[in-house]
């Protein structure tokens, strides 16, 4: 008999699913959507339906592993854990004689589970290990967006019903936020438009009412030509500008710099379009805005999401049932979480490093050089950007590497020890959601695989072994899911680890109109100037100058951009060979016109490169892009790619102007017929 037990995918993606598990004599048969999640409702994408061949893959790490051969050749031997953790303990202690800055720990959102994502926190802390700026994703989005509205809580994807126009921001949302695309489509069945801001034709695109295809990196410059027209033609809510926004005149003076045809030309959008689109937004009764990643992982991202952020400032779409803008609904999730982060272990002044730098962080033998580098929830030789100095680090035979994992990953083949860790299947985990306001917490369905034990467990052991005292390192996922719920924020009001025990999704206190307490600035309202970026040093107006990448100008005449594809995401499930046969050979595609001047052919094998790397993929011809723009979509591991060699070998480790997130999307490249 199967029995269907619930749980959370617990992968990085703003729909948090709610799953049904098919389990038989403790086995895993099948994954499926769970019909009564109130917002993902029975739907789950392609990945997650085949993730027992996750769980059961042959490259499932269930014992702890010791190297024996060179690093990254991938011979290990199986030792105990005892023998693993104490091996580990050794090496720790010889390096923190010196200095604990010298271990650098390094993760990320392999899982978005709020209790094993933080699981380590509190023993480097007390460890006294450099600090980990966890940058790499959305932090240039959180940073502008913050400039202009305060990190705060944003519209329930669910109202969006009620919207009579939807602009879809840098998002591929059919691919990467499926479940809001439902709402979408019922707004469009009551009359709605939908309208696609991007730099290629992807799925979504197709699938829109209208697709303005702007330059990589012009988004705040279009977004100001709309806000020109906008102001011109007194489309605004004077009434919403005078009473919730700041620096309204400043502004004003601002967008007369960007009149349509200069917005024309930085753009590539036609002005017609611009005024359009500019005229729909402004006479819309409930516009709304979906942002996605992609406009912050520009050099200048943050202020392209900052600018962005401002555009239902003008108009009220904020106070309208229906309209309004959604980045992330994070802020809502307003746990206690300096009972999981125990900030207050760490010594004082200990330094911090940014995980975009990982490469310049193993390599550069700052002082103090790191002399361990402990992963989990993370594939650095696959994710990090700048790869082949990421690599280099990772070989370094002075390098101690520590990586939890369920599989043999790029990563862990550079591993020192590997320590075999629990799925989201096999352990205890509180998870939230930055698309949705539904919080759910989940059981293991089936018993740990070998030996693997849960992240927590580990960091627990490790701490043990070194005989910390503090109480943290003694709780159990129950007692820090407790602890989290101990906060004074109303969103949180009322809901405890009782009400989470049979696993079915809690809805937060968050009230329709989302924003009717006011923004999260210091002057508390939308702030089109802002003194705080003024004391920066930055432009506290929103600026236009578009994002380029000005070491490789003049040499490398492609943009590159690296959007994600539906099969995989991020590194994960990369592995999994009916995927990957799905998503096909990995590809670049190239517009016609610069395919016929460099010599290229459809499905030709092709070198991509720039001053950092290279990598060969196969040239798909297609005008989905524009001319001067190469898309790469999906991450594969470097292992399933010609000449081993991924794709963020020709991504830079340089930081954006907010946040200090990496520029993923602003990268220069050549393209030349392969000869290998």
């Amino acid at each position: 008999m199967i029995e269907y037990k619930r749980s959370v995918c617990p992968h990085d993606c703003p729909d948090a699913c709610g799953l049904l598990v098919g389990v038989a004599d403790g086995h895993v048969l099948s994954v499926k959507g769970d019909p009564e999640h109130p917002f993902t409702r029975g739907a789950i994408c392609v990945k997650a339906r085949h993730y027992p061949e996750r769980i059961y893959s042959p490259l499932r790490v269930l014992h702890p592993l010791k190297r024996v051969g060179a690093k990254g050749a991938g011979k290990f031997e199986r030792i105990t854990w005892d023998q693993a953790l104490d091996e580990i303990v050794h090496q720790y202690r010889q390096i923190c004689e010196s200095g604990g800055e010298a271990i650098l720990p390094y993760s990320y959102a392999g899982t978005m589970g709020v209790v094993q994502f933080h699981a380590g926190h509190p023993f480097f802390h007390k460890l006294g290990a450099s600090k980990l700026l966890r940058t790499i994703c959305s932090a240039a989005a959180e940073a502008g967006f913050a400039a202009s509205m305060g990190n705060i809580p944003t519209t329930d994807i669910e109202t969006t019903v009620d919207s009579d126009l939807i602009i879809i921001w840098g998002s591929n949302t059919v691919v990467t936020n499926m479940h809001a695309w439902p709402f979408f489509l019922e707004a469009r069945r009551r009359g709605a438009s939908i309208v696609v801001i991007d730099p290629y034709k992807n799925r979504t695109a197709r699938e829109a009412d209208r697709h303005l295809q702007l330059k990589p990196g012009t988004d705040a410059a279009l977004a100001l030509g709309m806000m020109h027209v906008i102001i011109k033609e007194g489309l605004i809510d004077k009434e919403f500008i005078g009473r919730h926004t700041i620096g309204f005149e400043q502004l004003a003076e601002r967008v007369n710099v960007y009149p349509l045809p200069r917005v024309e030309k930085i753009t590539g959008v036609p002005a017609a379009e611009i005024e359009w689109l500019a005229r729909a937004y402004g006479k819309a009764n409930a516009p709304y805005i979906r942002t996605g990643w992609g406009p912050s992982r520009q050099l200048k991202g943050g202020m392209a999401m900052r600018t962005i952020a401002l555009l239902p400032g003008l108009i009220g779409a904020t106070q309208k049932r229906g309209g309004g803008i959604t980045r992330s609904t994070s802020a809502a999730y307003a746990f206690n979480m300096n009972s999981v982060t125990r900030e207050d272990l760490a010594p004082s002044g200990v330094r911090s490093i940014n995980m975009v730098q990982l490469g310049h962080a193993l390599t550069a033998l700052d002082d103090p050089p790191v002399k361990a580098l402990h992963v989990y929830h993370s594939n650095p030789a696959v994710v990090a950007p700048d790869s082949a100095r990421v690599l280099a680090g990772l070989e370094r035979e002075d390098l101690f590497v520590v990586v939890h994992e369920h599989l043999m990953t790029e990563t862990a083949m550079y591993a020192d020890i590997i320590l075999p860790s629990t799925t989201f299947l096999e352990s205890t985990d509180l998870y939230r959601s930055y698309g949705h306001y539904y919080l759910q917490m989940a059981r293991p369905v089936i018993e740990a695989m070998g030996e693997t034990r849960s992240t927590l467990a580990i960091f627990n052991d490790l701490a043990n072994r070194f005989a910390f005292t503090e109480d943290c390192f003694y709780e159990t996922e129950e007692e820090r899911i407790r602890n989290l719920l101990a906060s004074d924020s109303p969103y949180l009001e009322g809901i405890t680890l009782s009400d989470l025990q049979e696993g079915r999704p809690i809805r937060l206190n968050v009230e329709e109109d989302i924003f009717s307490k006011g923004f999260g600035t210091p002057s508390g309202k939308i702030e089109f100037y802002s003194r705080t970026m003024a004391d920066q040093g930055l432009d506290p107006l929103p600026n236009g100058e578009p994002s380029a990448d000005e070491e490789g100008e003049g040499r490398f005449h492609l943009q590159l951009i690296t959007p994600p594809r539906r099969q995989f995401l991020n590194s994960t499930f990369s592995e999994i060979e009916y995927l990957r046969t799905q998503a096909g050979e990995p590809v670049i595609m190239i517009h016609p016109e610069d395919a016929a001047t460099r010599g290229v052919e459809e499905k030709m094998r092709v070198r991509v490169f720039n001053d950092r790397g290279d990598c060969h993929l196969s040239a798909r011809l297609t005008e989905d892009t524009a001319p001067g723009l190469t898309i790469i979509e999906g991450l594969y591991w470097p292992r399933f790619m010609p000449n081993n060699r991924g794709v963020n070998q020709l991504t830079s480790q340089r930081l954006t102007d907010m946040g200090q997130s990496c520029a993923f999307h602003c990268n220069l490249v050549e393209v030349e017929p392969s000869l290998d």
